[in-house]
């Protein structure tokens, strides 16, 4: 997938990362498509490909399990801010889907262990947005998207996907 990107230039000269879904991983490329790190991720409860129609706008107590889905498609990423909260980097701004550092959440949901066992049959759990441990956001997905822009394809994710339905 990051080779068609680069031979594609769909990234537009920019760095990008893939999410495969299925596998639950995140990797993120140079603009040449040089791997500069990958990572475990946690996403969406819901299986599926799309967003649930006005998903985004309505508070998180609000949102079905069936509608807790990370998107697939290719978006471009820039990096969000919320008083109060660690910065992250929004995929799909529309729907409220961000990449960010793992959340401490509820005690019951154990992210950071589904973040860390060995199989992505765990990993569901999240409302649609892309977890991955603290150390990689800030090592490889903070300094490589900064305060610049990005692609992003989901599923495998430019924001790069692969297809989770």
């Amino acid at each position: 997938m990051a080779d068609w990107v680069v031979a594609s230039a769909d990234n537009g000269s920019l760095s990008f990362a893939i999410i495969d879904k299925k596998a639950a991983e995140v990797f993120v490329f140079d603009p040449q498509g040089q791997r500069l790190g990958a990572a475990p991720a946690l996403l969406g409860l819901g299986v599926g490909d799309d967003s649930a129609p006005g998903v985004g706008d309505k508070p998180l107590s609000a949102i079905r399990p069936q509608d807790r889905t990370t998107p697939a498609g290719r978006f471009v990423t820039s990096l969000g801010r919320q008083p109060g909260h660690p910065n992250f980097l929004w995929v799909d701004y529309k729907n409220a889907v961000a990449l960010h550092r793992v959340v401490k959440g509820r005690p019951k949901d154990r992210r950071a262990e589904r973040l860390a066992s060995s199989t992505p049959a765990d990993n569901r759990i999240t409302f649609g947005c892309i977890n991955v441990p603290a150390k990689f956001y800030r090592d490889v997905v903070r300094k490589t998207f900064g305060d610049s822009r990005g692609m992003a394809t989901r599923g495998v994710w430019p924001m790069a996907s692969t297809i989770d339905s």
